[in-house]
C-alpha cells in the first residue's frame, strides 16, 4: 500500500481538502502519522468482506468498507477502493475515505 496515496492525497489538507478533515476530526489521522493509518487498514483488512464492483478494463475493482478505531480513540466506517490489475496481477490500493455506510465485520 503505497504511503503516497495518503501523504498526498487523502490526508493533504490541500489536495485532500475534505478526506483530510474527515481522517483527522474522525479517527486522528494526520500527515505527521499517515503510517499508522496504513498499518490499521493493513491489520483491519482480513476482518471485513472485499465486495466486487466490476471490472473496468484494467482490472477487477473491489470495496471493503471498515469500521477502525483511530489515534483519538474514536471509531469511523473507512471505505476502501481496491484494482487487482490485468497486466501483472497486483492488488493496489485506488482510494480510502471517511464514510457513513456502516461496515460489519465478517
Amino acid at each position: 500500500m503505497p504511503v503516497e496515496k495518503f501523504t498526498e492525497y487523502a490526508l493533504d489538507p490541500v489536495k485532500g481538502k475534505g478526506k483530510a478533515h474527515a481522517f483527522e476530526k474522525a479517527l486522528g489521522y494526520d500527515l505527521s502519522n499517515a503510517d499508522k493509518l496504513i498499518e490499521n487498514i493493513r491489520k483491519n483488512l482480513k476482518n471485513f468482506e472485499a465486495k466486487a464492483k466490476g471490472d473496468n478494463g484494467y482490472g477487477f475493482k473491489y470495496e471493503v468498507l471498515m469500521n477502525l478505531t483511530g489515534e483519538n480513540g474514536k471509531t469511523a466506517n473507512v471505505l476502501t477502493g481496491w484494482i487487482v490489475e490485468h497486466k501483472n496481477g497486483e492488488t493496489k490500493l485506488t482510494s480510502a475515505y471517511i464514510t457513513k455506510r456502516e461496515a460489519k465485520n465478517d
